[in-house]
């Protein structure tokens, strides 16, 4: 039988390899088709409807009056918030240079959650960690040779999204000790909606929808089932039998993901443009990033430093 532990960290698998592809199928419809705004209107929307939906048939579960305070901080940090800063961050910017800078997310849970869960660090966490961070410096200071797509705003608007959805990992936490995964993520995408709807409704409503096409909605059902539901569902669910650290910690495996992805356009599909963002010190990079997960994810017996 496969332990919690082992499922957590599958889930968790599972929702960065999402987030990973994201980057680059995201992006592909903005802002031409349709604007970072409402593309978040329709995320948080649409997953509003569907966890509120799953919950009223399947969960009925009733939360303290004292905890709505939390969880409405968790539909800031965790639902509105994080998305508009991403979705117009990714828009102003390359992908590549996204998932780069995503991996400073586990630093800043680190931080969060010695802050507030008053967690110890272990030599596992700290070894790796190091080691997933060297990779990404690699891949920032020799790799990152994206050209003509990157911006300093959306890399900000991107790295305050980091620090945005740190700050919910760790008080998410809080909560999945006394509530089920589907009860957490149902309020934060009912208070997320609730405070994106004045930013989006009006970028939803001047979206030329006669313009979309078939990848169009394949691709806005992608964000929705994938990005949003499922891979929130894996990372609420993961919260319950990991840390927070560890959760955000395989963050680490986005740019490998987003470079594998560049790999295949670049020399299955034969895109030029993508091959020029290919080189030995990425590849190297991925692979120093991988094994920092790796080793971050493991248990570890010692006492925590």
């Amino acid at each position: 039988m496969i332990k919690n532990t082992t499922k957590a960290h599958l889930a968790l698998l599972g929702a960065n390899i999402i987030y990973g592809a994201n980057y680059i199928i995201a992006k592909g419809i903005m802002p031409n088709k349709i604007g970072p705004s409402a593309f978040v209107f329709i995320r948080l929307s649409c997953c509003a409807l569907l966890f509120w939906g799953i919950k009223f048939l399947f969960v009925k579960e009733k939360v303290e009056k004292r905890d709505l305070l939390r969880l409405a901080l968790c539909g800031l940090f965790g639902g509105a918030l994080n998305q508009m800063l991403f979705f117009h961050g990714i828009n102003l910017t390359s992908p590549i240079d996204a998932s780069i800078i995503q991996t400073s997310n586990p630093v800043l849970v680190l931080i969060f959650s010695l802050i507030i869960l008053k967690e110890k660090l272990t030599k596992n966490k700290i070894i790796g960690i190091t080691m997933a961070g060297i990779g990404a410096v690699f891949l920032i200071l020799y790799g990152n040779k994206v050209q003509g797509t990157s911006s300093f705003l959306g890399n900000l608007f991107v790295f305050l999204n980091a620090c945005s959805y740190g700050l919910y990992l760790v008080i998410a936490k809080t909560l999945m000790q006394k509530y089920q995964a589907i009860t957490v993520v149902s309020w934060v995408f009912l208070f997320g909606f609730m405070y994106a709807f004045p930013f989006g409704i009006g970028d939803f409503l001047n979206t030329n929808f006669e313009a979309f096409t078939t990848n169009t909605y394949l691709t806005i059902g992608y964000v929705v089932l994938f990005t949003t539901f499922f891979a929130y569902l894996f990372n609420i669910y993961a919260l319950k039998y990991v840390s927070p650290a560890i959760t955000s910690s395989y963050v680490y495996l986005q740019p490998v993901v987003s470079f594998i992805l560049v790999s295949v356009l670049a020399y299955i599909f034969m895109q030029s443009d993508y091959a020029q963002d290919i080189s030995l010190v990425k590849i190297l990079s991925c692979l120093l990033v991988a094994a920092g997960v790796y080793i971050t994810s493991k248990s570890q017996k010692k006492s925590p430093i």
